[in-house]
């Protein structure tokens, strides 16, 4: 596997985009995040995304809430557009004051659980997870993530 981090350039620099996620890889992903959601009997809706923001995969688990189908591709679409975690969002709003501003930004769905893929300093896609509590969405990205990471 490629060198995978989650960790931004000491510059402070936005991460740049990358050639799109492979198939392969996102299949890697996607077999890991939904072991993790299986595991714990979460239904839950899955998708990655590439680099343009276009679906890769998608999995929505038996008995999933038919709302974390968009919300899932939402927050794939919202790291990768912005290039940051969806969490960051969340914690903008909650933060109020200036924060509460994010909710006029178009396509934003500030909710923990839409994560960047990175590979060797790129943006390559990212996954996003609906369908239990967000911090548990969070948990199963994390996990899909996990099994690229060198």
């Amino acid at each position: 596997m490629t060198a995978m981090s989650q960790t931004p350039p000491a510059s402070n620099q936005p991460l740049p985009y990358g050639p799109p996620v492979s198939l392969a890889m996102a299949k890697t992903i996607m077999v890991a995040a939904e072991r993790e959601a299986d595991a714990n009997n979460w239904p839950m809706a899955i998708a990655i995304v590439d680099s343009t923001g276009h679906l890769v995969l998608f999995r929505r688990a038996d008995h999933t809430q038919l709302g974390s189908m968009e919300v899932s591709v939402g927050k794939a679409t919202t790291a990768v557009r912005f290039k940051r975690t969806t969490k960051a969002f969340e914690e903008a709003i909650a933060g109020g004051g200036a924060g509460v501003r994010v909710m006029t930004l178009p396509g934003v769905v500030a909710l923990e659980g839409g994560v960047l893929i990175v590979v060797n300093g790129q943006i390559v896609g990212a996954i996003g997870v609906s369908g239990m509590l967000s911090t548990q969405d969070a948990q199963v990205a994390a996990a899909g993530l996990a099994a690229i990471a060198v």
